[in-house]
């Protein structure tokens, strides 16, 4: 095993050029840093000085033990100073968004968590729901906001806010303000999130509770090149309303009333619950004060 005093000893002995000076430097002997070192290499299973020179020079991997033991020393330093450093130590967030938080409130909370944790990193990732929840599960990405359709015992959920959807169609395919019944919507190709959006989860239960079939779907897995095809008229799709208000102010698309109308979806901030901070669960909170998906790039 590689220990703290070994490395100590090695980075001691180059420092300082000789065994001799490395021992007086750590208040020991000489015969104590030899064997330091010799237990160091037993430990790694290399060469660390060339043995054929007087002097104490390193060999080439000895050269890279000496780099990594440097920056274990160092950080050994940083943890003994954490409780006199005048502010939290740099760390990372690993984040993950779906597109539409992207195109909404991401903005919002990135400024929120610079102004409480300045020395923080934020990672932000945007992916599809089901994606970042095994993410989550693995324990390879740190906060998700995705729509609360998945669960497991070691996540906490915390609902942020509900999105309402609506059939959304180009008026060149579906004339303005047009009501339809479910049966005349299926007669058009249906453009759908693909089968990782945990929004097209919740809507295809929602559809298959109510006996409905869409025998013409088209999916696709980014929402704003679903929106596109949508604009395009290539089908009918389910859109956020009050997000993409603009393209229907705009006359670029129209609402498809239908009966019954498509219900909310509900949208959740995930974190583990296994961990030994609350720092998860404080940007949690930060994500629920943040989440406002009524307009595009909410600042």
């Amino acid at each position: 095993m590689v220990t703290l005093k070994q490395i100590e000893a090695l980075v001691a002995i180059v420092r300082l050029g000789s065994f001799e000076r490395a021992a007086r430097k750590l208040n020991t002997t000489q015969s104590t840093i030899s064997k330091r070192i010799r237990e160091l290499e037993s430990a790694v299973g290399i060469t660390i000085f060339d043995r054929s020179r007087r002097e104490a020079r390193l060999t080439e991997k000895g050269e890279h033990l000496l780099m990594l033991g440097e920056r274990m020393l160092s950080d050994r330093d940083n943890v003994i100073d954490l409780k006199d450093a005048p502010q939290v130590p740099q760390r990372r967030l690993r984040l993950g968004v779906t597109e539409l938080c992207a195109l909404t409130w991401l903005p919002r909370l990135a400024a929120a968590l610079r102004d409480a944790y300045p020395a923080v990193v934020l990672e932000a990732e945007v992916d599809m729901s089901k994606n970042l929840h095994e993410r989550l599960v693995e324990d390879s990405i740190d906060v998700i906001v995705i729509p609360d359709a998945f669960s497991a015992p070691e996540i906490t959920s915390l609902r942020v806010a509900e999105v309402q959807n609506v059939w959304m169609a180009s008026p060149a395919l579906v004339p303005k303000r047009a009501r339809l019944s479910i049966d005349e919507l299926a007669r058009h190709t249906i453009l759908t999130q693909g089968s990782r959006s945990g929004s097209n989860l919740l809507v295809t239960r929602w559809l298959k509770s109510n006996g409905i079939a869409l025998p013409r779907a088209l999916s696709c897995d980014s929402l704003v090149a679903l929106l596109g095809l949508t604009v395009a008229g290539l089908g009918v799709s389910y859109l956020p309303q009050k997000c993409f208000k603009p393209l229907l102010d705009s006359g670029k698309l129209t609402v498809v009333s239908t009966k019954p109308a498509l219900p909310p979806v509900p949208y959740a901030v995930m974190y583990r619950n296994d961990r030994p901070t609350g720092f998860t669960s404080a940007v949690a909170q930060l994500a629920l004060k943040a989440s406002d998906f009524s307009r595009q790039f909410a600042g």
